[in-house]
Parts: structure tokens; C-alpha cells; sequence
């Protein structure tokens, strides 16, 4: 991809670097890396595009020889010379994804084996996570593509994996949480919404952001979405399990809490966001069923029993029909 070489200098210029290139150094930079971007060049990059085409990530990393040794039998080193993203795509795990890429790319197709890289304190503990060790101002790992064999023939007795190479063995799941409220007469309120008439109507709540603990994410969700603040202690009433599908392929975990009972006043003073509600309503939870579509009703109600007699609601067949 040497045509990718000017953005990621702009990138790394922007993003990296404690002072900016000029125009004539991000040229000069460019072409340097073009040339070296190439099959039989020493630059490997990944990259990840913005919906507008311009570079939203990128992992660039140099390949350099080193003396054989066991441990190198390829005599190849790495280093990670960048990973960056816009500031307008973080906090999505583009960083993760093009440096997971990188790294797999490195070791298994290239056939490098140790890998160093310098980086900032908040950011090292990132590269711990894929097995890399040391201080930030040099962190090192040695990675095999295939687990070495012991003398003799015999397996050896660790079976570890770097951890990034364990998580992208799991199962991917999104967490969501939401927040069951009604009135003083025990009728559940509900959101409806304006970006979604399959789903009209729901619980106050949505996705955990990158790094929330859930009961932050529901005080969060709860302020954006009502202007109300929820109160604790957190109590949880049910757990909502969905299997990935074509048009979504992953699972969905959703943690349900107790919102607790509000006044009339409480209700009418609602501050709704514009770009996701027009409207909060209360009503007996038999007339939500004509309402909505059947699953979100079956969970309603579970929710309502799980509140009624405090015993927690496990549903696992959410978006099963």
C-alpha cells in the first residue's frame, strides 16, 4: 500500500511526534516509506479506513535483521514504529485491531520472532496485553507463529498464548444496559424511539462504552437519555442473552437494573434527547404488548416479575424470533 504512505506520515506527524514535520520533511517521509511499503521492502502497515476514505488508523512497522539465535532461527527483529488513530475514531479498538493485524502479519507470514517498540506510559499497558514487557521507553517480545517443540519430540509443558492471541479465540459479545423504571402504581415507562420503528419502544439504556463498569454505564445512559440521575445501590434484575446473527455476528448481553418508582412530577420533568426520543409514556404492562414486537414484550415482562417478587429474570432467547 505505498499509496497510503503520505497519510500515515500525516498521521504520524499529527499524533505521534512531539513536534510536527514541515511540509517538505512529511514529503521527503513519504516517499522514504513508499519505497519501503513494497513486497520485498522492510515496511509492513494496516490500516483502517474512515467512512470518507481517509485514514482513521494506522500500524506501521519496520523489519530489520538481527543474529540468529534460537529464539530468532530467522534472524528477523520488528519494530512497531507507530500506532495512531484521529481523535474522532478512538475509543472504537481501531488501535487494537490494526496492531493485532500487524503483529499476526509479522510474525506468521514474515516470520519475525522479536518485536520492540517504544511508547508512552498511558499506552503501554496496551502492548502488555499482546506480551510485550519492559519499561515504556523500551518494550520488548519474542513470539513464535507455532509453539516450539521440546527436545526428543516432546510437547513442551507451557501451552500460554499471548493474551491478545486468547482473546481473539473468544466469542465476540456486545454489552448493553438498561434501566426499568415505573410509576408510583408500578407501571413501566418506556422510550420511544426515533431512529428505530422496528423497535419503537424501550428501556431507558444502550451500549457500555470502551472501559465502563455497568453501573456507570447505566448513571451515564440515565443522564443523556432522561436527565435523571439514578440513585444506588445497584440492583440487578435480570440478565438478557442474544446469539449473533447474519446481519450481526456477535452476541448481546444485556444487565437490566432497578431504576426504582417516580412521581408524576418526576415524569412530566423528563429531559429527553431530541436525537433518540420524542416521547416517554407509562402504562399497564398488559397494553405494552400490542406495542412492540413479542421478544422485547417477553422481556418486559420478565423484568417486571424479576421487580415483583425479587427473584432475578435469566432470558436466553432474545432475538431468537
Amino acid at each position: 500500500m505505498p499509496e497510503d504512505a503520505g497519510a500515515i506520515i500525516q498521521l504520524r506527524s499529527e499524533h505521534i511526534l512531539s513536534t510536527p514535520l514541515s511540509g517538505e520533511w512529511i514529503r521527503r517521509c513519504a516517499d522514504e516509506l513508499a519505497a519501503r511499503l513494497v513486497p520485498d521492502g522492510d515496511a509492513r502497515a494496516f490500516v483502517i479506513d474512515s467512512p470518507t476514505g481517509a485514514l482513521a488508523a494506522c500500524a506501521l512497522g519496520l523489519i530489520h535483521p538481527v543474529l540468529a539465535a534460537p529464539a530468532y532461527p530467522h534472524g528477523l527483529a520488528a519494530r512497531v514504529q507507530m500506532v495512531a488513530t484521529q481523535p474522532e475514531y478512538r475509543r472504537r479498538g481501531y488501535a487494537r485491531a490494526v496492531l493485532d493485524t500487524l503483529l499476526d502479519h509479522l510474525a506468521v507470514i514474515e516470520h519475525v520472532t522479536l518485536f520492540e517498540l517504544h511508547t508512552s506510559t498511558e499506552a503501554a499497558p496496551l502492548y502488555r496485553e499482546f506480551g510485550f514487557s519492559g519499561n515504556p521507553a523500551l518494550m520488548r517480545m519474542t513470539r513464535h507463529s507455532q509453539p516450539a517443540v521440546a527436545a526428543g519430540g516432546a510437547q513442551p509443558d507451557s501451552t500460554w498464548v499471548p493474551p491478545q492471541q486468547y482473546a481473539d479465540s473468544l466469542p465476540r459479545a456486545a454489552a448493553f444496559v438498561c434501566l426499568y423504571v415505573t410509576d408510583e402504581d408500578d407501571r413501566p415507562l418506556q422510550l420511544h424511539s426515533v431512529y428505530s420503528p422496528g423497535h419503537p419502544w424501550h428501556m431507558i439504556g444502550g451500549a457500555m462504552d470502551l472501559g465502563e463498569r455497568p453501573w456507570g454505564a447505566v448513571v451515564r445512559e440515565c443522564r443523556e437519555e432522561s436527565g435523571l440521575t439514578a440513585v444506588g445501590p445497584p440492583r440487578l434484575l435480570a440478565t438478557v442473552y442474544g446469539q449473533p446473527r447474519a446481519q450481526r455476528p456477535y452476541s448481546t448481553l444485556q444487565l437490566v437494573f432497578d431504576g426504582g418508582r417516580l412521581t408524576d412530577a418526576q415524569i412530566r420533568g423528563l429531559t429527553l434527547n431530541a436525537r433518540e426520543h420524542d416521547e416517554a409514556r407509562v402504562l399497564p404492562l398488559e397494553q405494552w404488548q400490542a406495542l412492540m414486537p413479542a421478544r422485547e414484550f417477553a422481556r418486559l415482562r420478565a423484568v417486571e416479575e424479576a421487580r415483583r417478587t425479587g427473584v432475578a429474570a435469566y432470558v436466553d432467547t432474545w432475538g431468537d424470533a
